[in-house]
């Protein structure tokens, strides 16, 4: 982020900020011309003089639309009990979940986590964009982690986005212990929403849970040994949770699965669920039953309370799992005469196995009538007319490397450096990863561990398809943008497969699930320079190497492309040392 207006104008107008920030503010500022060579303004002639000050007054302008946030989060462990037992949990100022974030679309974030842990930490942005700035992404590819009892300033902006998003630790196995929250963008008021302002507007954080402490779960993945099945289901933390409302009112629910393993299922009784958007997409309003949220995911849904005043059963249940859990909120009448009462609205019944949840998958569609975050129709892009510069077709697996458990993407497994990758790339330090082992198809050769980066350039449009050939569900995410997702089907991919591609009106959106023995495609337009992770949404197998680094790279470095790393940078590593 450069920050134009910290600067006196005097200043400017002497030459004493940088050309680069000229450069910046030519860039933001359309039809005006700006010298070709770096020259103090001194030297220019007064119709530039004119020019910059116009600049100037005209950046002034842009920016105080576009407001600053500021956050101080403190990161600590306490005792809670979410599911009856006593148990350590990870708390952010206090709380668990963390605070929502609620944010305004183009909002800029400066957000101070300070770790009180006994062990380094980091947050991610799940779903949030972060233009040319993968400096903040918060993984371990891109952002040293946090020391404890030290701090680090999150700087980031929530660009032309409208949504529902999640934050959440990326570090360890530190998710399992809580630190993840619901974080809202909201539309700015010169942008409509494709429906009338809701009444109210609820955040539900439902994730799979186990009592064990993260540190003896991270302790059975690293022996080799899988994490076994959840012990139960929360809703922002609780068994037990209310929502209250007023009767004939619309109210929004967003609903986030914040889990490690298990995909829900959301519904509510009596009452129907209108899809309005998913994962910063505007949705045709279909009217659902219940609806499939994987890991990962996030939904937004209108409620109407237009039911006889009582309390209403919400339920979350797992899905495709031999023993499934449930878990009840409560939907409360604010008018309410009786408790909630009756029998719990039952799952979806799948006949053919994962059939309904992939037709249900198959009914989200863009709204291509909609405005964007920015005053234009979402559909204005049109990403079926555009051919694929590349495909690349990845196959997830679960071998055993040297005895132990791990998980791979085309035979290799990931493994994170010391060092990130981020900064090797940024400071020239070899021998830190890869560009040349991950494959663009399948192999058959054995699995091996390595730190693997797929290269790709900037402002490319690939395919990617996503193989299962597991009998599990899975979840793919891709930090730094959202892609299309295109397709659907069961068995093996074939060029064949193509013909049954949503080329039309196929969401946007950052996390796609992948059927068992299944596969999945998407449209991705490599629009945002970067180090950006592809990674499994399901912890334990991220955590285990189902995961790899997209570098999308243009040799001509701009401020157009890419903002420099930030001065705050902490270093850790082979990057020690050097300086931002």
């Amino acid at each position: 982020m450069y920050e134009i207006v910290d600067c006196a104008i005097l200043h400017r107008l002497a030459g004493l900020c940088s050309f680069e920030r000229v450069a910046w503010i030519k860039e933001k500022t359309e039809g005006v011309t700006l010298p070709a060579e770096p020259r103090s303004v001194e030297t220019m002639g007064s119709t530039s003089l004119l020019q910059i000050l116009c600049l100037v007054v005209t950046l002034v302008s842009v920016q105080a639309e576009d407001a600053y946030k500021f956050y101080t989060w403190t990161v600590t462990y306490g005792t809670l009990s979410p599911l009856d037992r006593p148990q350590q949990v990870i708390l952010i100022n206090g709380q668990f979940p963390g605070p929502r974030l609620d944010l305004v679309t183009n909002d800029n974030v400066i957000l101070n986590l300070i770790n009180k842990l006994d062990e380094p930490f980091l947050l991610t942005w799940n779903g949030i964009k972060q233009r040319k700035n993968s400096w903040q992404d918060g993984v371990l590819g891109t952002n040293c982690p946090i020391p404890p009892n030290s701090n680090y300033t999150y700087k980031f902006q929530a660009k032309d986005q409208i949504g529902t998003y999640t934050y959440f630790p990326s570090t360890q196995l530190h998710k399992a212990a809580g630190g993840f929250g619901g974080l809202n963008v909201y539309h700015r008021s010169v942008i409509p929403i494709p429906y009338p302002n809701p009444e109210g507007d609820f955040t539900l954080l439902v994730g799979d849970w186990y009592k064990t402490n993260h540190k003896a779960l991270r302790q059975s993945l690293d022996s080799g040994k899988s994490l076994g099945f959840p012990d139960g289901l929360l809703i922002n933390g609780q068994a037990h949770s209310t929502f209250t409302g007023n009767q004939g009112k619309t109210y929004m629910f967003r609903i986030s699965n914040v889990g490690l393993l298990t995909s829900i299922n959301f519904r509510i009784q009596g009452h129907a669920l209108k899809l309005v958007e998913v994962e910063g997409s505007h949705t045709l309003q279909n009217l659902y039953d219940s609806l499939d949220v994987h890991v990962g995911q996030s939904v937004s849904v209108l409620v109407t309370l237009n039911q006889p005043p009582k309390d209403y059963f919400i339920v979350a249940s797992t899905r495709f799992t031999e023993k499934p859990l449930t878990t009840t909120a409560v939907l409360h009448y604010s008018n309410s005469g009786s408790s909630a009462s009756g029998a719990l609205p039952a799952p979806p019944a799948d006949k053919n196995g994962y059939d309904w949840s992939m037709k249900q998958a198959r009914t989200y569609r863009w709204n291509l009538t909609a405005n964007a975050a920015r005053p234009n129709p979402q559909g204005s892009f049109h990403y079926g007319k555009i051919t694929p510069t590349e495909v690349f077709k990845l196959a997830n697996s679960a071998p055993l490397i040297n005895g132990k458990l791990r998980y791979a993407v085309n035979k290799v497994s990931y493994v994170n450096p010391d060092t990130p990758l981020k900064l090797a790339d940024h400071f020239n330090i070899p021998g830190i990863f890869n560009m040349n082992l991950l494959q663009s198809t399948p192999s058959t050769a054995p699995a091996y561990i390595a730190t693997s980066v797929l290269p790709t350039s900037l402002h490319d449009f690939i395919e990617v398809v996503f193989q299962n050939n597991e009998n599990i569900m899975q979840s793919w995410h891709l930090d730094g943008y959202d892609f299309w997702v295109i397709g659907y089907g069961f068995g093996q991919w074939t060029n064949a497969s193509r013909a049954s591609y949503n080329l039309a009106d196929a969401l946007t959106r950052h996390t796609a699930q992948v059927y068992p023995n299944s596969w999945t495609a998407i449209l991705v337009s490599l629009d945002n320079q970067g180090m950006w992770n592809l990674r499994s949404a399901i912890w334990e197998r991220q955590y285990l190497g189902q995961q790899f680094y997209l570098r999308v790279w243009n040799a001509q470095q701009s401020l157009a492309n890419e903002y420099n790393i930030p001065n705050n940078a902490l270093l850790c590593g082979k990057a020690v040392g050097h300086h931002p």
